[in-house]
C-alpha cells in the first residue's frame, strides 16, 4: 500500500506538497508560489510565527528539502530496505507515519553509527532535512525512540557549525522536554545535549532563556541518578558561565542542592558553585547554609584537583565578602591547607591557594 507524503513536505499555507521550497527569515519553509501571494498580498510577517519580516524579504531555496521530496518513494516503508541506504531513505523512513517502530530505531542506529565518526556525514545529513525527522523522534512517547534519537542528536552537534543551527530548529524544547522523560539514560543525554550546544556563546543566552530549561536541571539534580546528577551540573557549569544565568540557577533553589551532593563526593558540584560564588545571590545562599564552610574545606583535603581549584575558587569569592566565613574558614584549617597548596603542580591550584591565603591573612590582621 502506498504511504502518504509526509506532512513535512507540505506548504503550510496551501497544504499541497511543495515543488520549490524556500526558507523565510523566519526560519520557516513555504512553498515559493504560495509565500510569494502572501507577500504580494501585502503581508509583512512570518504565517507562522506572525513575527515581522523585512520590507523585501529574502527567500532562500531550501535545497536539501526539495532533493528530499524528488527522492522520496511513495510506497509501503514497511519493508526491509537495502543494507547501506541512502541518509535520504532513512530520514523519509523517519518521518513517514506509516513506519513501525523498529524500522525507525534501525534508522536512528544506522544514522547514529555513520555519524557519530564522520563530520562530512553530519553535515550532509543536516543538510538533507534529517533534524527536524529527528526531533520529531526526541519528542516520541517512547523511551527507546527518544533515547536513540538524543543520542543522533547529540553527534550532529559535535560539530559547532550545528549548534546554532540546531536551536533554530528547536533543538532546545525538546531537549528540555526530555529532561523529564521517563528513562533515566533519557534525561542524562538530554542534560549532555544540553552542554554540547552551550559550547556556543549566543547558546547559553538562549538555553539559559527557554522557559523551565534551568529548573528542569535543577531538577535533575536533586533527583537524578549520579549519572543525572553528573551531567546536569555539567550542564549547569556550561550554562553559568554567562553571567545572566546564574541568578536563574540561585533562583531555582540549586545551592543548596549542590553543597549537599559536593558533600558526597561529586566534584562537578563544586565547579558550579564556583560559578554562582561570583554573583551576590548565589553567596548570600551560600552563607546561610550551615555547614558550607566545611564542606568546602572537606573537598580541600580529598577532592579531585578541580575540585580543588574550584573550591579554593568558591571560598575567596566567600571569604573576601564576608568575615564571619573567614573566622570558620580559619577555625576549619583551610589557611593550612593553603600552605600546603602554593607547592602543588596544578599552576592553578597554586594561584587560587596563595590568593585564599591572602584574604584569609588579610582579613586575619
Amino acid at each position: 500500500m502506498a504511504a502518504p507524503y509526509p506532512d513535512d513536505f507540505k506548504c503550510p499555507i496551501s497544504l499541497e506538497i511543495m515543488s520549490d521550497p524556500v526558507i523565510l527569515s523566519s526560519g520557516h519553509t513555504f512553498d515559493r508560489s504560495s509565500i510569494q501571494r502572501w507577500l504580494d498580498a501585502g503581508h509583512r510577517t512570518c504565517p507562522i510565527t506572525q513575527l515581522p519580516l523585512p520590507q523585501n524579504p529574502n527567500l532562500i531555496p531550501n535545497h536539501a528539502l526539495r532533493s528530499l521530496i524528488s527522492n522520496f518513494n511513495p510506497v509501503s516503508l514497511s519493508k526491509p530496505f537495502l543494507p547501506h541506504p541512502s541518509p535520504q531513505t532513512l530520514i523519509s523512513i523517519l518521518i513517514s507515519p506509516s513506519s513501525s517502530l523498529d524500522s525507525k530505531l534501525d534508522c536512528l542506529n544506522q544514522l547514529a553509527r555513520v555519524s557519530k565518526r564522520d563530520s562530512a556525514m553530519r553535515r550532509r545529513l543536516t543538510e538533507s532535512g534529517a533534524v527536524s525527522a529527528v526531533l520529531k523522534c526526541v519528542g516520541s512517547d517512547d523511551p527507546s525512540l527518544q533515547e536513540k534519537a538524543l543520542s543522533l542528536l547529540l553527534n550532529l552537534s559535535l560539530d559547532d557549525d550545528n549548534k546554532v543551527g540546531l536551536v533554530a530548529e528547536g533543538a532546545i524544547g525538546h531537549t528540555v522536554a526530555a529532561l523529564q522523560a521517563r528513562s533515566p539514560d533519557c534525561r542524562a543525554v538530554a542534560a549532555t545535549m544540553l552542554t554540547s550546544l552551550a559550547v556556543v556563546e549566543v547558546n547559553k543566552a538562549t538555553i539559559g532563556a527557554y522557559p523551565h530549561a534551568v529548573r528542569s536541571l535543577v531538577c535533575l539534580l536533586r533527583n537524578g541518578n549520579y549519572r543525572e546528577q553528573k551531567e546536569a551540573a555539567t550542564a549547569l557549569y556550561a550554562i553559568c558561565s554567562f553571567p545572566r544565568n546564574r541568578l536563574r540557577a540561585v533562583e531555582c533553589g540549586v545551592v543548596p542542592i549542590l553543597l549537599k551532593i559536593a558533600n558526597s563526593g561529586l566534584d562537578r558540584a563544586v565547579e558550579v558553585l564556583g560559578l554562582l560564588a561570583k554573583c551576590r545571590e548565589g553567596r548570600e545562599e551560600m552563607q546561610r547554609f550551615k555547614g558550607c564552610v566545611e564542606i568546602l574545606g572537606c573537598v580541600l583535603r580529598n577532592g579531585a584537583p578541580r575540585g580543588v581549584q574550584y573550591s579554593l575558587l568558591t571560598l575567596s569569592s566567600l571569604c573576601c565578602h564576608c568575615e564571619r566565613l573567614c573566622v570558620e574558614a580559619r577555625r576549619e584549617g583551610v589557611l593550612g591547607i593553603c600552605m600546603t597548596l602554593i607547592d602543588d603542580n596544578n599552576e592553578k591550584i597554586r594561584a587560587n591557594a596563595a590568593n585564599l591565603i591572602h584574604i584569609l591573612r588579610g582579613n586575619n590582621t
